[in-house]
Parts: C-alpha cells; sequence; structure tokens
C-alpha cells in the first residue's frame, strides 16, 4: 500500500483507472449501453465523439438566463390533431394521380396538408383576371380556379384539413422582373386583394391562411434586403382583409427559416421576429409558423446555442413570444424533416449536398416519429407540424439536395419514411402530457351527449358541458393534474378516476381548479371524470398536467457535462505530471 503513495505510483494507479473506465466507456458506446442511451437523449448525437462533444457542451445552457416558456400558459389552436404533410398538388396534371395523393395522406394517418394557392397561377394575366389562357391551342381559356377546386372537394372527400400558403406573385404585379420572381408585390394590396379573393370563394371550406413563407431569408422575398417591418406591413393589411371575409378564419404568419445570418439577404429569425413584434405584428397573427430541420443532429437534441441550429431552435422564438406577452399564441411548423442524403440513390454531383444536414433513409424514418413525440411531451405551444414533404410530380430535381426530403417517389412507391410516420400516427395512443389543454383536445374522449359550450370568460372561450351520468376521459402522463370544473346549478358531485382510486369531488358553480395527485411514476394513467347521475351538469374548461420529472434534467446535464469536463480535464492533468516527471 505504502508503494502506491509514491507520486510515481499514484500516476500509474490513476492511468489504468483512467484506462479502465475509458475502455468501459468505449464498450458502452459501441453496443450503445446506457451510457450512450444517455448521451444520445441529451445530445443527439449518434456517434461517440459527437456525444462527448455534445456533453462538453451541454453545461452551457445552464449558464445564461432560463427561457421564458409558460409551459402551463393556455395556448389557443393547439387542441387540434398535429399530423401534417406539405403537398404539391397543384403540379400534378392528372386528377387520378392528385387524389391517390390525398388517398395515400389519409391511409397514413395525416388530418393536414400545406397546399399552396400560388398566386402566379390563380391571378395569372392581370388585375382581377382569374382566367387560365396558358394552354390557349390545348384547353382554351379554363377558369384559374379549377385546379384549386379540385384540390378543395378531394381534400374535404378525405377528411383533411387545408392550410393554404399564400404566395409566389404573378410577373404583372412587378415592374421591375429584376426585383426577382419571389418578391413581394410592388403594390401590397395587390396581395392583399388576391388572399382576400381566395378566401371568399373557399369561405367556410378553408379556415387556415398562411400569408408568405420565409420572408426572413433569400431568395423568399426577392433579390433585395429582407424587411421585417414590410412583411409586417403586408400581413397586418392581409390579416384584416381575411377576417372581414370571415371572422373565424385562422391567420399564420409566413414560416420563419431557422438562419444564424445577418446579412441584407438574410436575417437572424429570432432578430427578425422581434422587429416583426416592434412593428405591431403581435395583433396580425393568430399563429406563428417556423420551420423545423434537425440538420445534423436527432430530435432529442437539447443543446441550446446561438451558433447552432437544431430541432429545438423553435424554443426560441417561444422566449420572444412571451417576452411580448404573447404566451397564448401558438407555433406551427411549416416544415420538418431530416434530409437523407447519405443514401445510394442520391447522385455524388448533388447541388449543396448537406445544406439541410445528412442522415440515412433509416434514420430520418426513425428521427421524425420521434421529432413528433417530442413535440407532444415537451412543447406545449407547438400546434400542427408538416412533414416536408410528400412527393414531387417527377424526378427533373434529382440534383437539388432539397429534392431527397420526399416521403414518397414520383411513382408513388413509398420510401421508409412514409411507412414509418403511418406506423407511428395510426399506433401511436392519444395522450395528454405536461401543459394545460382545451377541453376538446383531440386526446379527451367526448362521447355523444356532451356539448361545447361558448364561455367567453374562461381561458379557451368555450367549455365542455359534462350531463348527469356523462363521462369524458384522457390518457395522460405527468405526476398530477389539474381540471377547471364548475357547476351549472347548486352542488354537482364528480367522480374521478385514475385506475388506482375514485376521488369524489363537490363543484360548485364558481369555477375552480380541483388539483388530483397522481402516483409520481404513474406513465400512462387514465382519467376518466364522470357527472353522478342526480347533479346540474358540470363545465369542464381545462385540463392541466403537471410533470416534475421534467425537473430533473437541469441536474442530469449538469453532472453528466461536469463528469466528461473534469474527466478530459483529468487525463490533461495526468499527461502533464508525467511529462514533468
Amino acid at each position: 500500500m505504502n508503494n502506491i503513495r509514491t507520486p510515481r505510483n499514484r500516476l500509474i494507479f490513476a492511468a489504468l483507472v483512467i484506462a479502465a473506465l475509458a475502455i468501459l466507456l468505449a464498450l458502452d458506446l459501441a453496443n450503445q449501453g446506457l451510457a450512450w442511451r444517455t448521451m444520445y437523449s441529451l445530445t443527439g448525437e449518434r456517434q461517440p465523439m459527437g456525444q462527448i462533444r455534445g456533453m462538453v457542451e451541454l453545461p452551457g445552457n445552464l449558464l445564461r438566463a432560463p427561457l421564458r416558456l409558460e409551459t402551463h400558459a393556455p395556448i389557443q389552436h393547439v387542441e387540434i390533431s398535429p399530423y401534417g404533410v406539405n403537398t404539391f398538388l397543384e403540379q400534378e396534371v392528372e386528377l387520378e394521380k392528385r387524389e391517390r395523393i390525398m388517398q395515400m395522406i389519409s391511409d397514413a394517418g395525416f388530418d393536414w396538408i400545406r397546399q399552396q394557392f400560388s398566386w402566379e397561377d390563380i391571378e395569372i394575366h392581370a388585375r382581377g383576371d382569374f382566367m387560365d389562357r396558358r394552354n390557349m391551342d390545348v384547353t382554351g381559356e379554363i377558369s384559374a380556379w379549377d385546379k384549386y377546386d379540385n384540390i378543395v372537394s378531394l381534400a374535404e372527400q378525405y377528411d383533411l384539413e387545408i392550410m393554404a400558403r399564400l404566395d409566389n406573385p404573378p410577373a404583372w404585379s412587378h415592374a421591375n422582373p429584376a426585383i426577382g420572381q419571389f418578391a413581394p408585390p410592388d403594390d401590397v394590396q395587390d396581395f392583399v386583394n388576391y388572399a382576400a379573393a381566395v378566401a371568399e370563394r373557399y369561405r367556410g371550406r378553408i379556415r387556415y391562411y398562411q400569408v408568405w413563407n420565409e420572408p426572413n431569408i433569400y431568395p423568399e422575398w426577392g433579390e433585395q434586403a429582407v424587411n421585417p417591418e414590410a412583411y409586417t406591413d403586408m400581413l397586418c393589411r392581409t390579416y384584416n382583409a381575411l377576417k372581414a371575409v370571415d371572422p373565424n378564419i385562422v391567420v399564420i404568419s409566413g414560416a420563419l427559416a431557422p438562419t444564424l445570418e445577418l446579412t441584407g439577404r438574410d436575417l437572424n429569425d429570432v432578430i427578425f421576429l422581434q422587429r416583426m413584434y416592434d412593428a405591431g405584428a403581435g395583433e396580425c397573427f393568430d399563429v406563428l409558423s417556423a420551420q423545423a430541420y434537425g440538420f445534423f443532429s436527432g430530435p432529442t437534441d437539447q443543446r441550446m446555442r446561438p451558433t447552432t441550429v437544431t430541432f429545438s431552435h423553435n424554443l426560441y422564438l417561444r422566449d420572444v413570444m412571451v417576452a411580448n406577452g404573447d404566451a397564448n399564441t401558438p407555433i406551427w411548423i411549416s416544415e420538418a424533416a431530416w434530409n437523407p442524403v447519405d443514401s445510394p440513390d442520391v447522385p455524388a454531383d448533388v447541388s449543396a449536398r448537406e445544406a439541410y444536414g445528412s442522415v440515412t433513409q433509416a434514420e430520418a424514418a426513425e428521427f421524425m416519429p420521434m421529432g413528433y413525440d417530442r413535440a407532444d411531451r415537451e412543447w406545449s405551444w407547438v400546434g400542427v407540424m408538416f412533414y416536408w414533404y410528400f412527393k414531387r410530380p417527377a424526378d427533373y430535381e434529382r440534383n437539388q439536395s432539397w429534392y431527397y426530403f420526399r416521403m414518397v417517389e414520383p411513382d408513388f412507391t413509398p420510401l421508409p419514411i412514409y411507412d414509418a410516420m403511418r406506423e407511428y400516427i395510426l399506433h401511436n395512443p392519444r395522450t395528454l402530457y405536461r401543459g394545460t389543454h382545451a377541453p376538446d383536445h383531440w386526446a379527451i374522449f367526448r362521447p355523444a351527449g356532451v356539448e361545447r359550450i361558448d364561455t367567453p370568460e374562461t381561458p379557451y372561450g368555450y367549455s365542455i358541458q359534462i350531463p348527469p351520468r356523462g363521462r369524458v376521459g384522457f390518457w395522460m402522463e405527468g405526476t398530477d393534474v389539474m381540471l377547471r370544473l364548475r357547476s351549472t346549478g347548486g352542488e354537482s358531485t364528480v367522480i374521478t378516476n385514475d385506475r388506482a382510486q375514485d376521488i369524489r369531488l363537490t363543484v360548485t358553480e364558481q369555477a375552480r381548479d380541483y388539483m388530483i395527485p397522481l402516483s409520481e411514476f404513474s406513465m400512462g394513467t387514465s382519467i376518466s371524470v364522470q357527472v353522478e347521475g342526480d347533479g346540474a351538469p358540470v363545465l369542464l374548461d381545462s385540463v392541466t398536467v403537471f410533470d416534475q420529472t421534467n425537473n430533473r434534467r437541469a441536474p442530469l446535464i449538469a453532472v453528466g457535462g461536469a463528469m466528461v469536463v473534469l474527466g478530459i480535464g483529468w487525463v490533461i492533468n495526468i499527461i502533464v505530471q508525467r511529462r514533468r516527471g
């Protein structure tokens, strides 16, 4: 034992310990053991060196002020199904192919499509002219609306909701063609009138409209510097015009592209959003839209570094929204995906090969369902997420890296991502996670006889009315659940059940929050709420799920990152001492 205490032997002993630990860690990482899974759950990195680097970077999350997320705020427009996909139906000439696309989307369980209603394809030749004379020698003069009428009818046939993307100006809207194809029109009122025309034609059939796309990056604002103030003016004027057509229309801002650039052509989305708020945009959209690409790490990446864009980037936008008093407004993800360009079918000379990241087909198919799952579990402010994209009409863009995001080949052959999303959507149980949820949330089972009642004084502006002997239920994951209840007359007795016990609540006409504690590890708990037969009907205003297990993540990040840093420091110190000796 005394020999071990000599400086030389202590160094040898420490080196042996480090070597043994390094071997154990290497074996664990090589076999994707506990350490690999833990690091992956925090960094989204699959390769050992990337995981170690990620663990070193993670403690940086704790060195700045925490992001303001207001996880339990009552947020509008997130009570609906989150499953959407981008489509290019307007480019499919054959009606049978459009219908086949809709059928495949519906069969996979998707409930939404994001479909462009291209301005240059609707008001083609001149202001107020909605006829199509581009193929006079073949078709003669036809209505430019015909194609989009068909798309809307197909969506109704297959029970798919449309988010209509309004952009892509016609040539006549620019006096100077050099301004660029995608530049806003010389007269913004022309765009406003086009948007109102679309809304008038599809009043009661399309409710969700997106105003422009990626206004913060090139080339979506044309051959000129992007301009948050000019975009805000367009957004606000279009918002007012759409609401004048139908006050029930939901206006969605143009999707902000995640970028760190500060050039004139591209502007960091966080800065762009703050300038939008400064210009008054807070009153001009019901839903903020953003893109969410995974780029070079997986969906579990928890690192929040202002110098890198990951799948978690929307948290920065949420922080800006809360800081500007907009905590009740949701974010919808207009485009989300990982690009499988690391595949044998991708040409070697494809342009900008890794501009959007690089994964395999198998990884893309694994990551996207996990991305939906993470949004559902952790981001209560995120509503619909649209996969980018379903298919293109042909393969003439095979030399473009973005072509490989497709879910289905042009000949309708499904790729692994299609099967993975279909499996996830059709078999993933509807569950309430951490956050405050509307009473008619799509995960809350509401049988016939349970009505929705307008209640303007409540967080969501409505409640659901549970009659005597009526019952609603839901699955949840968390440590506690809070029900906001009130009786419609006198006292009523409500029985709640979490499979382990019944809890009887006396509900009065005064709205009140009833906290129901659950087992700390009650994952997948089923909750039912039933009014006793002789009681007055009860209104359910909201359901709030708390999950205290999430509070353990910060210490895990700190400890894990610190251990990696200390281990590296220890090795360096040993090497230095050895050289000095």
